[in-house]
């Protein structure tokens, strides 16, 4: 009997086609030569629609000109959930490749029928189909006849890397002509026939409820047409902006409150979450046959703040009511979930309920976007018909928002004989870092616990670590010790609203990783560069490494009032590689004055886009490091406004420099979050390398480095 040859596993349709295999859902074609593309994720600033775009003109053969790419909507798109976690280029990307590949195949079936040649002779060129003999047609004149509403098959085969025009190449964003010649294309700018304007009274305590409402001072102002209250929401729709301003003042004066619920002392807000009842996950364990033998162990604590989205411009939405069916339009990164989440509240079936993606204020994470869209949905039920917008003000996004949650992180080492490494302890204590609408029985929208009859708040929770986890995000380290163990503490009470913001817990885990290994390092006067290198197996992980610290020089001569540091990690463990050399200066206050980054993203389908993405991660997260931190005191939120909650300014913008690492032989992942825990290491690092301070508590200001001073650190 001959021997059996192994079988290879059924091939298998990406994740997002798999969830939406209908072909016609997500092209289209027409005879007067445009293919409309609706893919589900949402253009948040990122790039995605180009980069989508890209892969569909490689694979279909068009210029890419002739692709019409329609934001996504409940009534058009394929559902994709949300748009986060760098998943856009990974899961739309590949869904997308897999179904143009497909549909082009069929494409070419039909004109090898009609032309009577064989299909391996058939060429397509923009378009046009051309085969022996001069024979042609296009997909504009079978359009007709190919009917797509067919679902996907798992084996269609998509062309090779080396034979794609556009993947690889720095194409000009599809976004940008409108941005910059003022034309409207975000919410905020946009405004429906017949238009009113609504405003939302909301409390200045944290989670105080509405006693009292005399509604004369807002009805006395002129273009009012509604006032509207349920419970504690309370808001007014007027003829204009300016009227609806007014008019919320007014009510503001006749609204009594009551004192709410208290906020923890930020002073100490460490202690405070871990003294928290909280959920306990063992995240990783790592047991070695024989366990090295231990000497000594050293013990460090890192945390970080509440962090803020801190968009520049508030939350916006609009919404129109027709008899029982309302129609949405909003900057959510998941109209399907939100969707969900209004029909629980409105106690509507689904379709009746139509959500549209608009552009907004840049916000990577769980902003306000969503809980404007309600506001704006129970305020428009009030005008009869006519559409309301809504826009948030500066105050009330910075205290009602949901926040990134604040983080206290443990890390324990045993070291040997020699000072290696045998044995890693990392502890993390956090709310959790997702509470985005459509997920659960209830609603995870700010008016639904407002309302008469209210919804229960949700405590936020963690995406599983199959996802890429949450708290525990980058917490198991990529580097190679004998042994560990990695577990969560979920806070079960959450005082602070908290859901997710870039990186969710992965800034904060890196930080907290990459700290500790400069401080081992020190310890051990080994360079930490060649140190984290000794203890990485992941060759990709290596080169990143060192081809950050060549294009940076590592290590130049040292000079008074400098310092350098670097920072390492593989976003989620398994998406895109970076690591950042920063170089910073600290003679009055700490100033980011260069930073340079290497990343590896797999195959790059537009390095300009991968070099967008990461320059703006590294600046996001200087401001972070340098600057922001939610401020309360025990009843409410208090840095409400630029001042209070200051953001980098570009003046103190470092210079950034960039090297992406092209693999067009392995699959693309996303680069949107990669940049952020590298550099947020690589400042601390620098910072410690310049003045001998190590500061474990961000943000890293003048005041935490007289605190670490004072503690000898």
């Amino acid at each position: 009997m001959s021997p059996q040859t192994p079988s290879q596993p059924p091939a298998q349709l990406p994740v997002s086609l798999a969830a939406n295999p209908k072909l016609s859902s997500w092209l289209k074609f027409s005879a007067q030569g445009q293919v409309t593309v609706t893919p589900g994720k949402v253009e948040i600033g990122q790039g995605i629609v180009t980069a989508l775009a890209q892969i569909a003109a490689d694979e279909l053969d068009v210029d890419i000109s002739r692709l019409q790419m329609v934001r996504a909507s409940t009534a058009t798109s394929p559902n994709e959930g949300v748009t986060s976690g760098s998943l856009s280029v990974q899961q739309s990307g590949r869904a997308l490749r897999h179904v143009c590949a497909e549909v082009r195949q069929i494409f070419l079936e039909l004109a090898s029928e009609r032309l009577g040649v064989e299909i391996d002779t058939l060429a397509i060129e923009d378009g046009t189909i051309s085969g022996p003999g001069n024979v042609r047609t296009s997909y504009w004149e079978l359009a007709g006849d190919i009917r797509l509403d067919r679902d996907a098959t798992p084996g269609a085969t998509a062309k090779l890397a080396t034979r794609r025009a556009l993947a690889g190449n720095s194409v000009q964003r599809i976004d940008i002509p409108d941005k910059v010649f003022a034309r409207p294309r975000f919410i905020h700018d946009c405004a429906l026939p017949g238009i009113l304007h609504g405003r939302v009274l909301r409390p200045v305590n944290s989670r105080a409820k509405l006693a009292d409402l005399k509604e004369d001072g807002a009805r006395a102002i002129a273009g009012l047409v509604a006032v509207v209250r349920d419970g504690s929401f309370a808001g007014v729709v007027s003829e204009t902006e300016h009227g609806a301003e007014a008019a919320l003042a007014g009510l503001g004066k006749g609204a009594t409150w009551s004192d709410g619920e208290p906020l923890p002392d930020e002073s100490d807000l460490s202690a405070f979450l871990k003294a928290q009842p909280s959920e306990l996950t063992i995240i990783d364990d790592r047991t070695p046959p024989a366990a090295p033998a231990k000497t000594r162990t050293i013990r460090r604590q890192y945390s970080r703040p509440y962090i803020a989205h801190a968009s520049i411009a508030p939350s916006c939405a609009m919404a129109q009511w027709n008899g029982d069916r309302v129609h949405v339009w909003t900057h959510s990164q998941g109209v399907y979930l939100l969707r969900a989440d209004l029909a629980l509240v409105l106690r509507l079936p689904v379709e009746n309920i139509t959500v549209e993606h608009m552009e907004g204020a840049g916000c990577y994470g769980h902003n306000a976007a969503d809980d404007v869209a309600l506001d704006a949905v129970l305020l428009a039920k009030a005008t009869g018909g006519r559409p309301v917008r809504v826009m948030w003000s500066r105050e009330h996004e910075m205290s009602h928002a949901p926040f990134g949650a604040a983080m206290a992180i443990e890390i324990e080492a045993g070291l040997d004989a020699e000072d290696e490494i045998v044995d890693w302890r990392h502890s993390v204590w956090s709310n959790g870092h997702a509470a985005r609408p459509g997920r659960a029985a209830q609603p995870a929208l700010l008016a639904a616990f407002e309302l008469e009859n209210p919804f229960p708040r949700m405590i936020s929770s963690n995406p599983p670590q199959a996802n890429g986890g949450g708290a525990d995000r980058n917490s198991v380290p990529l580097y190679d010790f004998p042994s560990w163990n990695i577990e969560s503490h979920r806070l079960k009470t959450m005082p602070v609203r908290t859901s997710a913001l870039r990186t969710l817990g992965a800034q904060g885990n890196v930080f907290a990783i990459e700290s500790f290994l400069d401080e081992i390092a020190a310890e051990r006067h080994e360079d930490p560069v060649a140190f984290r290198l000794r203890h990485l197996r992941d060759e990709r992980a290596k080169d990143v490494i060192r081809a950050a610290a060549k294009r940076a020089k590592w290590r130049p001569d040292k000079q008074a009032g400098i310092g350098y540091g670097i920072g390492f990690a593989r976003y989620k463990n398994t998406g895109a590689y970076c690591a950042a050399v920063a170089e910073i200066e600290g003679e009055k206050d700490i100033r980011v004055r260069k930073l340079t980054l290497a990343v590896d993203v797999g195959e790059a389908i537009n390095p300009d886009g991968v070099i967008n993405q990461i320059e703006g991660g590294a600046i996001q997260a200087t401001s972070w490091v340098l600057k922001e931190r939610v401020r309360f005191d025990r009843q409410r939120i208090t840095s409400t406004n630029w001042t209070d909650y200051p953001i980098l300014r570009f003046s103190e913008v470092p210079e950034v420099e960039i090297e992406v690492i092209q693999r067009v032989e392995l699959d693309p992942v996303g680069a949107g979050e990669a940049a952020h825990g590298p550099v947020t290491a690589a400042i601390a690092n620098a910072v410690f390398d310049c003045l001998g301070v190590r500061v474990r508590d961000l943000p890293i200001t003048r005041d935490s480095l007289i605190a670490a001073m004072e503690l000898g650190s």
